[in-house]
């Protein structure tokens, strides 16, 4: 079974090593207070995935992509506002998988809204299900809870779930709780929450709430790294 490396660079951004490979999921690092301590520069990247426009999600993007020759996997709005900048894309769309010889990305639905800092159209938002070998992590982005997410488990055994709990632009506690029941996972990382002063939470309280539920929710530091798989 092949290892997923996963480290938390705080809010919804994440970076996964498989096999010498790094993922950059939804880079938001250099306007972040709470990842002061983290440097951009020490960040690596081979692609980056992308789930929507908002600045909360792109704002590392372009530098990061300049510097390390990424390749950026997004929809197709997405994919082709950073192609039209020179750096390089590959568009997927709901549904549609993006594979190397390391893993497969597959882009499936999201309930929330898409568009750039100045305006532009983001296009349809979404999450992956990143697969390598018999290890497979959703991330779901920024999301409502969706029937759609049944769907996942037709296809797919999860070995963790990147779950949004911060509650007002997402999700919350509770609906993550039944999130995780319809995809079918046990093992929950919380992402989107504590931020900002609206998507605050009390994270005790929340563990509590997932493992009465029978589920494990997993709430690194900024800057740490967990084994999956």
């Amino acid at each position: 079974m092949k290892k997923m490396n996963i480290t938390f660079y705080g809010h919804a951004c994440f970076g996964i090593e498989i096999a010498g490979k790094h993922i950059v999921v939804d880079p938001f690092i250099t306007g972040n207070p709470k990842a002061a301590h983290l440097v951009l520069e020490d960040v690596q990247a081979d692609y980056i995935l992308l789930t929507h426009a908002h600045q909360d999600h792109v704002l590392d993007v372009e530098a990061l992509a300049e510097r390390t020759g990424a390749t950026i996997v997004s929809n197709y709005e997405i994919a082709m506002y950073y192609t039209a900048k020179g750096l390089k894309g590959h568009p997927v769309n709901h549904g549609g998988s993006f594979s190397t010889d390391r893993f497969t990305a597959k882009y499936v639905n999201a309930v929330h809204t898409s568009s750039f800092a100045d305006g532009t159209y983001g296009g349809e938002p979404g999450g992956f299900v990143v697969t390598a070998g018999e290890t497979s992590v959703y991330i779901a982005g920024d999301t409502a809870l969706t029937m759609d997410m049944k769907l996942i488990p037709m296809t797919t055994t999860l070995t963790a779930a990147i779950l949004p709990i911060g509650d007002n632009f997402t999700m919350g506690v509770d609906d993550a709780i039944i999130a995780s029941n319809f995809v079918e996972c046990t093992r929950v990382i919380g992402c989107h929450y504590d931020t900002f002063p609206p998507i605050e939470i009390d994270s005790a309280k929340a563990v509590t709430a997932f493992s009465a539920a029978g589920k494990e929710l997993m709430l690194p530091a900024i800057g740490e790294t967990l084994s999956i798989g």
